[in-house]
C-alpha cells in the first residue's frame, strides 16, 4: 500500500483524473447534495439570498419575455431551477449526479412546477437550437480540461437558438495570486470524503504557466486508497474572448460577478454574457 500511496502522492500531469468523483460517490455525493439545499453555505449552489440575486439580475438582462426557454448546466439540487421558474422561464435543468437530479425531481414535483430535469453529463448533450439562454452557474467552465471547454461550448452553440445567450463565470488568476503550494494531513473517523476511518494527505499544486491550480486528497482506509484530483483553470479576460470567438460567440459584455456587479481588472471572478453569432 506504500508503493501506491508514494505513487499517487506526485505532482499530477495536467488534468489527471483520480479515483474519485465528486457527483456519483455514493459519499460524497451525499455532503454534496447537503451543500446544495443548505441556505446559509456557499459550499455547493451558493447562499440562497445570493440565488435570489443572481435570478433578479439574470431576468432583468434577459426576461423571460423575451427568452423563454432556459437550460441551467450543472443545475445541482435544481434550486437556481426553481427560481428561475418563478420568474417566468420555461426552464430545463442538467446535472451529472444522480442524487442530486432525484433531489430536484423531486422538490419541483412536490411544489408542482413544470421543470425538465436531465441527469447527464453535459459534455454528452444533443440539443439543437432549444434554448434562448444558458447558464453554467459557480465556475464549472473551470474545472474542465482544455478538449472539454472547446467540446462544451460547441455543444452550447449548437443547443442555443439563433442570438440566443450565454451567461456563466469563471475565476481569474488572482483568486489564487496568494496561495502557495503546500501538503498536509489529517485523521478522521468520517469526514465529506469517506464515512469510514481514514487518513487523508491534502496537495495544492500550481500550474503558474497555465494558470491553473490543483487540490488533490488522497483518501487512506484499512482496505484502500482512493483518490480525487480537483483542477480550476482560470481566465485573463483576453483568453476567455478568445475562447468564445472561436466556438462562435459574440461577448456582450464582462461583469464582476453573476450578480451583475461592475467589473474591475483585479477581480478574483468574471461572469461573462456572451451571444450565439
Amino acid at each position: 500500500m506504500i508503493t501506491k500511496i508514494m505513487e499517487i502522492a506526485k505532482r499530477p500531469a495536467l488534468y489527471e483524473s483520480g479515483t474519485m468523483e465528486l457527483w456519483t460517490d455514493e459519499h460524497i455525493s451525499k455532503g454534496m447534495l447537503e451543500c446544495h439545499i443548505n441556505p446559509e453555505t456557499d459550499a455547493a449552489t451558493r447562499k440562497h439570498s445570493t440565488v435570489q440575486k443572481i435570478v433578479k439580475w439574470i431576468g432583468t438582462l434577459a426576461p423571460g419575455t423575451e427568452y423563454r426557454n432556459l437550460l441551467d448546466l450543472g443545475c445541482g439540487a435544481g434550486i437556481f431551477a426553481e427560481e428561475f421558474y418563478h420568474i417566468g422561464y420555461n426552464v430545463t435543468g442538467m446535472d451529472f449526479s444522480e442524487r442530486s437530479i432525484t433531489y430536484a425531481r423531486n422538490s419541483a414535483r412536490e411544489k408542482n412546477l413544470p421543470i425538465t430535469f436531465h441527469h447527464r453529463d453535459y459534455l454528452t448533450m444533443d440539443f439543437e437550437r432549444q434554448f434562448d439562454i444558458i447558464t453554467l452557474i459557480y465556475y464549472d467552465f473551470g474545472v474542465l480540461s482544455t478538449k472539454n471547454r472547446a467540446l462544451l461550448l460547441e455543444k452550447i452553440y449548437t443547443a442555443l437558438k439563433p442570438n440566443g445567450i450565454l451567461i456563466f463565470d469563471i475565476y481569474t488568476p488572482y483568486q489564487y495570486s496568494e496561495r502557495h503550494e503546500y501538503k498536509s494531513w489529517e485523521y478522521a473517523e468520517s469526514g465529506f470524503f469517506s464515512g469510514k476511518p481514514h487518513l487523508c494527505l491534502n496537495s495544492f499544486y500550481r500550474y503558474d504557466e497555465q494558470n491553473t491550480f490543483c487540490d488533490q486528497h488522497i483518501i487512506i482506509t484499512n482496505h484502500d486508497v482512493r483518490y480525487i484530483n480537483i483542477w480550476e483553470h482560470t481566465f485573463t479576460k483576453d483568453e476567455l474572448s478568445q475562447n468564445l470567438s472561436t466556438a462562435g460567440f459574440k461577448i456582450d459584455n464582462f461583469y464582476g460577478d453573476m450578480a451583475g456587479c461592475n467589473y474591475c481588472e483585479k477581480n478574483k471572478e468574471l461572469c461573462v454574457v456572451a451571444r450565439k453569432g
